[in-house]
């Protein structure tokens, strides 16, 4: 089982992780890059507790808001950056989720990500999920979906670097199973699985696009920016009309644990 293959994606990445976690308890986890998805999955597991990490303290209210109801005594959301030596320093979880982590911390720890995987493992104490989208913004595609995903991912990064703020970096797979087996980790699992996007995830990326854009002086550029967000919306929407969904790229499930 690990070897990469690319199966029809049929169950959510969640899903697949509770399969390959079969029957062995969960124990205590760790959420490593927490947000309202994996933080509901988390709540709803049978853990005997677990601690949600993220370093956006705006983010991790949010999360807290989303999962309050099934917040037990023991469980801790907490506000924390991987690149802090000492942030839950000792600490050893049975379960390790990192989904998205790898991509996202570049807007926190700018570079950190050949380090990540090292600074994680110390706390891994049975089983590491990876969750993670291979680079989709790269490259020309051969499809209108693919093409509109690109453009979307591609402004939103633009107007990141125009307000001064670090973007979001993928790495595919191979890289991250790399890097597992460097820092002492077994390779249990991995697999890839079809990107589908939907019309939630272009409004979120174009929010975000707009409340950098508001950063900036007004000016041509500024409206012009402002008056694209709308053209892309239009342009997703029709395909989306269409076709249900945007077809592009491939997102990732790795699972390891110490040597």
């Amino acid at each position: 089982m690990s070897d990469i293959v690319s199966p029809q994606r049929r169950l959510s990445l969640f899903d697949v992780i509770e399969r390959i976690q079969g029957n062995v308890p969960w124990g205590s986890i760790l959420d490593a890059g927490t947000g309202a998805q994996s933080a509901r999955w988390i709540s709803g597991l049978a853990s005997t507790r677990w601690t949600a990490v993220s370093a956006d303290a705006g983010h991790l209210t949010e999360t807290r808001d989303a999962i309050s109801s099934k917040i037990r005594a023991g469980d801790r959301l907490i506000v924390g950056n991987w690149s802090d030596a000492n942030f839950l320093a000792n600490e050893v979880f049975d379960t390790v989720v990192a989904e998205y982590l790898l991509g996202a911390i570049e807007g926190y720890a700018p570079y950190f990500q050949y380090q990540l995987f090292a600074r994680l493992r110390p706390h891994v104490g049975r089983t590491l999920y990876v969750i993670g989208v291979d680079p989709y913004l790269t490259g020309r595609c051969d499809s209108a979906a693919g093409e509109i995903v690109q453009s979307v991912g591609r402004f939103r990064d633009a107007c990141a670097v125009l307000a001064g703020v670090n973007h979001y970096r993928e790495y595919p797979a191979e890289w991250v199973m790399d890097r597992l087996q460097q820092v002492g980790l077994r390779i249990l699992f991995s697999r890839r699985f079809p990107s589908t996007y939907d019309l939630g995830w272009i409004d979120r990326q174009l929010t975000d696009s707009r409340a950098l854009i508001n950063r900036l002086p007004e000016n041509q550029l500024v409206r012009a920016l402002s008056e694209h967000a709308v053209t892309l919306r239009q342009q997703a929407v029709e395909l989306i009309e269409r076709d249900e969904h945007l077809a592009h790229g491939q997102h990732y499930l790795i699972a390891a644990e110490p040597i």
